[in-house]
């Protein structure tokens, strides 16, 4: 591993425990307390405030904001455009978690809505999603991605983030067994992970949340969704050395628990990740 990317990770590690940043959510019912718990394990400072009302005074306050479609509706759809906007307008990173892209026709046209009306600093998602939202054939499985769509080359993943990097003006992430962070001229890939991670619900979610709670602290915002990959890889093969073979429960306890254990030491042992 490089050591300037070792150092930034470690730094930008030490500034949100330094600043507690408020990561503002608008994400499903499904995994928001593990994305306020994973938040909180980091060292920032989660809100969950989805109603219209309230989302423009809760982004102006906040560091960064995390928009993640995976218990769609109307109402929240309608929040996260004006939240959205409010942030874009106050240069407040916005991170995009396409949840199931491609799966429904709502589904569909939320995340083409978004993407034409909003101004995003990371999008990450699984390869289907990802390829979704390249105009590419997807097959999605539910929100995960499909094992046709899995079964596509490193290179091809690369190849597609860095395209759409460039496209949309951010860092795009796709999560997988190697995670793959481009910002078009630069793509970065980490081999960190545990297949246990992919056993419990939430886990892409609280990738996102730890992305957010990087950006943050960071003016590089693909060095924010490389560290929070990372640090969420690191944390799923800790999490299984210490209480993997006790169940699905106890390792996502686990996962939080290593979490808000990493450190640099941490990142110095264990990261894996290179430029493509």
């Amino acid at each position: 591993m490089d050591n300037n990317v070792r150092s930034c990770i470690s730094g930008l590690m030490n500034d949100i425990r330094r600043a507690k940043p408020l990561v503002h959510h608008l994400t499903n019912y499904v995994t928001v307390n593990d994305c306020a718990n994973i938040t909180l394990a980091i060292g920032a400072s989660p809100i969950m405030a989805d109603d219209i009302e309230e989302v423009g005074e809760i982004v102006a306050m906040s560091s960064a904001l995390v928009l993640n479609i995976g218990t769609l509706n109307k109402r929240t759809c309608e929040s996260m455009l004006a939240a959205g906007k409010t942030a874009n307008e106050l240069n407040i990173p916005v991170v995009f978690d396409p949840v199931g892209a491609g799966a429904s026709k709502l589904r569909n046209e939320t995340v083409r809505m978004m993407l034409e009306q909003l101004t995003f600093s990371v999008i990450r998602g699984n390869m289907s999603e990802i390829r979704f939202i390249a105009g590419l054939h997807a097959t999605t499985k539910g929100v995960d991605a499909s094992e046709a769509d899995l079964e596509n080359s490193l290179q091809s993943g690369i190849e597609i983030a860095s395209v759409l990097a460039d496209k949309y003006n951010c860092a795009v992430a796709i999560t997988g067994a190697t995670d793959i962070v481009s910002a078009g001229n630069t793509t970065y890939c980490i081999e960190n992970g545990h297949k246990m991670l992919s056993s419990i619900t939430g886990t892409g979610c609280m990738c996102t949340s730890l992305i957010g709670s990087f950006c943050g602290v960071a003016v590089n915002k693909q060095m924010a969704a490389v560290a929070g990959l990372l640090c969420m890889g690191i944390a799923g093969e800790a999490a299984f050395e210490y209480a993997g073979q006790n169940g699905n429960g106890s390792y996502r306890i686990a996962v939080i628990d290593e979490i808000s254990k990493i450190n640099a030491q941490t990142i110095q042992e264990r990261a894996k990740v290179y430029e493509a």
